[in-house]
Formats: C-alpha cells, sequence, structure tokens
C-alpha cells in the first residue's frame, strides 16, 4: 500500500497523467446478464435486481448516474441550457391525431357514400351512427380507449416511419435513465400490438416496465423517500426528453406527466416545490442524455431488434465509460 501512494506522490510531482483503466470482463458480465434474464422470464423480479447489486464490478453503471445538484432551477437557467420546457413539457400528438381525423373523414365519406349506393333510410343511419358510438363508449370504458389506441398505434407503425422511430428513441430513453439511476427495467413492449400478445389485456399501453417493488413499498406506506422521488420524476421524464432531444418537441408521454403530476399532488407538493421537482428533473436528465447519447443510440437499435433486458444492458455497460459516469 505504502509503495502504491509514494507512486502517485512521484506522478503528481512529475505532473504525469496516470491512464484510467476499466477492466471489466464482457464474459464475466454476461454470464450474469443471463441470469437476470432467466429470473425476468420466471417473474422472480427481487432475484433479478439482487443479481445486478451483487455483481457492481461486472456492471459499473448501475445506479452510478452522475447528477445536477438539486435546487430550484429558473427557467432561464434552463435556456441557458438549451432546455425549452415548452416543447418538451406539453407532448401533442401530431402523428396519432392526424391518424386519427383522417379515419374519421374516411369514415363519414364512406358512410356518405354507403347511404348512397344502398339507399339506407334516415332511420338505419341513426341506427348505424348509435352503434358506432355505443362500441366507443364500451371501448372508452371497459378497455380505457384500448381498441381504437391499438388501431392508430398499428396504422401509426405501420405508415409513419418517424412515428415508429420515434416510439423506440422515447423508450430507449426511459430504459437508460432507469437503469442509470439504479432501477431495473424488466421488459418492454414498442406497439400497442406487442403489448397485447404479451400482456393479454387491451388496458395495457406500449413502453417500458421497471422493477418497482421499492417503489410501490414507499407509496403503499404512505412516505416516499427523496432517493425515490428523484429516481421516478427522472424516469417519467426520460422519454419526452429524448424526444426534445432528437426532433425539437415531444409527441409523446403526455401520460407519463400526467402520472408525475399525480404523484406530486398526491404527496401535497405546493404548486412552486412541484415546479421546482419537475426542472431539476428535466434539468437532470437532459444533461445525462446529451452525456451518454452513444449509449441510448445503440441500445434504441437492439430494442429495436427486440433484444432482450440483459442484452441491452450489456449494450449500455459497453458503450459507457467509466469517466462519464
Amino acid at each position: 500500500m505504502g509503495a502504491v501512494v509514494n507512486y502517485l506522490g512521484m506522478c503528481r510531482q512529475w505532473r504525469v497523467r496516470l491512464p484510467s483503466f476499466r477492466i471489466v470482463s464482457s464474459f464475466d458480465r454476461w454470464k450474469v446478464l443471463e441470469q437476470v434474464d432467466e429470473q425476468l422470464s420466471k417473474g422472480e423480479e427481487r432475484a433479478a435486481l439482487s443479481l445486478l447489486k451483487a455483481n457492481p464490478g461486472e456492471l459499473l453503471c448501475f445506479g452510478a448516474a452522475r447528477q445536477v445538484p438539486q435546487r430550484l432551477y429558473s427557467l432561464d437557467e434552463l435556456k441557458l441550457n438549451g432546455i425549452e420546457t415548452s416543447a418538451l413539457l406539453s407532448p401533442v400528438d401530431v402523428t396519432l391525431g392526424s391518424i386519427e381525423r383522417n379515419l374519421q373523414l374516411a369514415a363519414l365519406l364512406g358512410g356518405i357514400s354507403a347511404w348512397n349506393v344502398y339507399g339506407f333510410n334516415p332511420q338505419q343511419v341513426l341506427y348505424f351512427s348509435l352503434g358506432l358510438l355505443f362500441l366507443g363508449t364500451v371501448d372508452s370504458v371497459s378497455f380505457n380507449g384500448g381498441v381504437s389506441g391499438l388501431v392508430l398505434d398499428t396504422i401509426g407503425h405501420t405508415f409513419s416511419q418517424k412515428y415508429h422511430n420515434r416510439v423506440i428513441q422515447h423508450e430507449a430513453g426511459h430504459f437508460l435513465i432507469a437503469y442509470l439511476l439504479g432501477i431495473l427495467p424488466r421488459g418492454y413492449t414498442l406497439s400497442s400490438l406487442e403489448a397485447l400478445k404479451k400482456e393479454g389485456s387491451l388496458n395495457v399501453q406500449a413502453g417500458t416496465a421497471f422493477v418497482d417493488f421499492e417503489f410501490l413499498e414507499e407509496v403503499n406506506a404512505g412516505k416516499v423517500s427523496a432517493t425515490m422521488l428523484n429516481r421516478f420524476s427522472c424516469i417519467a421524464l426520460a422519454g419526452v426528453a429524448t424526444e426534445y432531444l432528437l426532433y425539437g418537441c415531444a409527441e409523446g408521454g403526455l401520460a407519463d406527466i400526467y402520472k408525475l403530476d399525480t404523484l406530486l399532488k398526491g404527496l401535497g407538493f405546493t404548486q412552486k416545490k412541484a415546479d421546482s421537482q419537475v426542472r431539476w428533473a428535466v434539468l437532470n436528465t437532459v444533461l445525462a442524455l446529451r452525456r451518454h447519447e452513444r449509449a441510448r443510440a445503440k441500445l434504441a437499435e437492439a430494442m429495436s431488434e427486440g433484444r432482450s433486458v440483459g442484452f441491452c444492458i450489456d449494450i449500455i455497460e459497453t458503450n459507457i465509460d467509466a469517466a462519464d459516469i
């Protein structure tokens, strides 16, 4: 130990810059990640999380994100960091909105054409309209809009490459930030149809799911720690932040913002305190995404190929240098 101290002292005296070494066996890391995938496939989330925590030497990035100091940041400070919150925190899904309007127009024109061709009388048209209204109500009440969402999302992925890519990048942002903050993703879907096939429910939307039993335990206890709240805030905003960085504005992610807003209100936050929490989370998340842009891009490629959680984690570990965390 003494020899090491002397050597470092000599290097400081001679102004020799020591290289930083990151000696991690990819084989050892992949063995751990294979076990993580196995545990997740069996639904053993606690065991999967324990594997990550028990192997910090192989998984250097897990929970190792560098974060900005937590304080009240003004909108001007965010602007100085190139962040326009209005383009990030007010997502409007232009693509799906356009598809929905076109479908409504096509249905109207189709109804008029059918009326002319088949000679429907006003009473038949009324019954048909009431039937459609009834089906829409059933979808809204029983499936939380799952059927209409499935149709719109499927059309969007099929005919809009921009929409398809945006969804992938959005979910890659969630996945990356969660992992860097110490929350294990347990799976992901990139379309409503994929979510339906995996979960067998129309009420489940596409997205990234997490091993969040620790968060739920705190919520059920009625007291969420500052650390857990910070994690949740950043993960919730990671999708819209990713879209903002790539496309200049966010279209998806309104549900994520709503969940965060609901949590802050449930915790009794005043508007000023909630704004402070959101601004810090936005800045912290955007800076992390900028710092690890390469890892996010590679992760998005892996997710677009349907790779396992373990494989995606390996992509993150491979593409982030130890000096950047």
